[in-house]
């Protein structure tokens, strides 16, 4: 059975840095994410590892699994934010305390999804994949990003029901910030193979492609056991956002996936926008989806609101999701059972 935490008013929000740290330079965007918080009735708590960054982490391995466990641990605090992700959240995850973790919201993506995912695979507690705090420092948050707070209140045995957005951001303007931090310039569309109206049911995992890979073949990444012990085999829907992988790169890893066992009984796989997807001589990602969608007999869903082409939506590994697509549009219901 999954278990879910719930997010209360006036909740103390601890920020720690599992993967990258901010460097000096942009501590500016740390300090007006937690003004942002403590505007909106939120306390903010911030561990040592988010003010130090060198040679592409923030600290240590045990130093950055200390802090999580600590604050994971530490009954003042009620859910865990990094401030972003990072490249080497993979060195700290043998010393998390999986055993010993309190039940709290974790919100974040990129490299915390690989933490978000060997958590709820290992404990059974749900873990959400949507923003990062540094997103959070605008003056307000468009619809899309802002539902993170209502996905999180979600009791157990609610729903939540998100949609599709109505517009995304082509492209980073890190130097020219908007009042929401993007720039939503592009229709969003979210399509199908041969644009067929979709609907898929199951429980929701995933993360980045280019960081959850690294679970297959570990104890963190036991996706058959998990199905066994916590979700009764129901079908699975799998979510992934692609950061930087080419088209072949992309293609491999979906196979070693279905080779290793992730794909059985699954439902239905969703794809976020992305900026990478590099074709390799003529087979584009599309081709990817399409040979996948083959391999699998299985509906697939791309360029969805997932990942590092903003908005997202807050995925909720563990939740039951009833997914709809139609004419680009989609729904997401998460149902906290």
């Amino acid at each position: 059975m999954i278990t879910y935490p719930i997010l209360k008013k006036e909740a103390n929000i601890g920020v720690t840095a599992p993967s990258s740290g901010v460097p000096t330079e942009l501590h500016e965007l740390i300090t007006q994410a937690s003004q942002r918080m403590t505007e909106k009735g939120f306390h903010v708590t911030c561990g040592e590892t988010i003010w130090t960054q060198s040679k592409a982490k923030s600290a240590s391995a045990k130093k950055r699994a200390n802090e999580f466990n600590h604050m994971m641990q530490d009954a003042s605090i009620d859910l865990v934010i990094p401030p972003w992700g990072g490249e080497l959240l993979i060195e700290m995850l043998e010393h998390v305390e999986f055993d010993k973790l309190k039940e709290k919201w974790i919100l974040g993506y990129s490299d915390t999804s690989m933490l978000l995912l060997a958590i709820t695979l290992n404990t059974g507690m749900a873990t959400a994949h949507g923003t990062n705090l540094v997103d959070l420092r605008g003056e307000y948050s468009d619809e899309t990003t802002a539902m993170w707070k209502s996905v999180l209140a979600t009791k157990a045995g609610e729903s939540i029901l998100q949609q599709s957005s109505e517009l995304y951001q082509k492209q980073w303007e890190h130097n020219n910030p908007s009042p929401c931090v993007f720039h939503l310039t592009e229709k969003t569309s979210w399509k199908t193979i041969a644009n067929e109206e979709v609907s898929m049911e199951g429980r929701l995992l995933g993360g980045c492609i280019d960081i959850v890979r690294h679970l297959i073949g570990t104890p963190f990444g036991d996706v058959e056991t998990f199905s066994k012990k916590y979700i009764n085999e129901e079908p699975i829907i799998w979510y992934f956002e692609n950061c930087e992988l080419s088209t072949t790169d992309l293609r491999r890893t979906l196979v070693h996936m279905k080779l290793a066992g992730w794909f059985n009984n699954c439902s239905g796989i969703l794809f976020g926008r992305s900026a990478a997807n590099m074709p390799v001589h003529d087979y584009t990602v599309n081709d990817v989806y399409e040979d996948l969608a083959s391999d699998l007999q299985i509906p697939i869903v791309y360029d969805i609101d997932c990942g590092h082409v903003p908005p997202q939506l807050t995925f909720i590994n563990g939740a039951y999701a009833e997914v709809k697509v139609s004419e680009g549009k989609g729904t997401v219901l998460q149902h906290f059972s």
